[in-house]
């Protein structure tokens, strides 16, 4: 094997070793920039605000209220002696309504989560694909994206039964439902008796309709308002007879309205303030056993009437 030689060249540094290793702790001290640091906004930009969590629908039950956030999540408070409030799901709904004693609500993917009183199955989950539901005092109904209405709990009455035809709205009153049907007319079930009427609607076209403790109330579709059913605390005469109203909500033995500009009306029993409105201006009304809640136009939530278990707070914000 024939010997190698190595060659180097450039240039020889003469410093003492000391200090070369001292230039390479100096190097080694060195910190590298930070990439993982956001970057400053270019000159003139502006920073997004982020969008303000409000209320978009309100319910008020027995003695409890649930509401739906902006954000799909469920806020319930108030009595919660069968869990109605604190059984309150985790996820993203679309609808949310309180009963007496039990709530159900629409999942994003359109099932129906309840929680609540069960003793009669009416807080039963339902399968399938939903547009709207309701709770009643014992029982709740569903209204399936084919149009069908699907009513599960008690049937003591025949508030359970399922009544054939399409329909487009559907309300749980205590005893009783009423919904309305694709040609406008309204159809009602369950208890109703020659003292009352409660299931003996007007005939005409109707936009929108809520079944009440042993009344009801619908707007027509001029934005009218009938109510029809028990009177003893004046609940179906008082109803405004002029303005022009695009929601309502019949109680207990109350009923309210809301008007095309924002104000709320309520009429009937007043024991415990609960067709005393609070002054404001409001996108949504809900009308309790006793009490009343209205979405402002700022997104938050205000209540009135018997307020005995927190039901019914002057301001809540989501």
């Amino acid at each position: 094997m024939s010997a190698t030689s190595t060659s180097c060249w450039g240039r020889r540094d003469e410093r003492p070793l000391e200090a070369i290793a001292g230039l390479t702790q100096t190097m080694s001290n060195l910190v590298a920039p930070d990439t993982s640091a956001p970057s400053p906004a270019p000159p003139g930009s502006v920073t997004p605000t982020p969008t303000p969590t409000t209320y978009t629908a309100v319910s008020a039950g027995g003695r409890h209220t649930c509401a739906l956030r902006s954000t799909g999540t469920i806020d319930c408070w108030g009595d919660n002696t069968y869990n109605q409030v604190g059984d309150a799901p985790s996820g993203t709904f679309t609808a949310v309504r309180a009963g007496t004693w039990h709530t159900c609500a629409i999942t994003s993917a359109g099932a129906i989560d309840c929680w609540g009183w069960n003793l009669d199955g009416q807080a039963a989950d339902q399968t399938g694909s939903f547009s709207a539901v309701s709770a009643g005092y014992i029982h709740s109904c569903g209204l399936r994206s084919s149009g069908a209405v699907e009513c599960w709990g008690n049937n003591v009455s025949g508030q359970s039964g399922n009544p054939t035809g399409s329909f487009t709205a559907i309300n749980a009153g205590e005893y009783h439902n009423c919904g309305l049907l694709s040609s406008g007319a309204i159809s009602c079930w369950g208890l109703g008796d020659s003292s009352n009427s409660r299931t003996a609607p007007p005939s005409g076209s109707f936009s929108a309709v809520s079944a009440g403790g042993q009344h009801s109330c619908a707007l027509n579709s001029v934005g009218s308002i009938s109510c029809w059913g028990q009177n003893t605390h004046s609940q179906t005469s008082d109803a405004p007879s002029s303005g022009t109203f695009r929601a309502i909500s019949a109680g207990q033995n109350h009923s309210c309205a809301l008007s095309s500009v924002g104000a709320i009306s309520c009429w009937g029993s007043n024991t415990d303030s609960q067709t005393t409105v609070r002054a404001g201006t409001y996108t949504a009304v809900s009308a309790g056993n006793a009490h009343t809640c209205g979405i402002k136009t700022d997104g938050t939530i205000s209540c009135w009437g018997r307020n005995t278990e927190g039901q019914a707070p002057a301001t809540r914000s989501p």
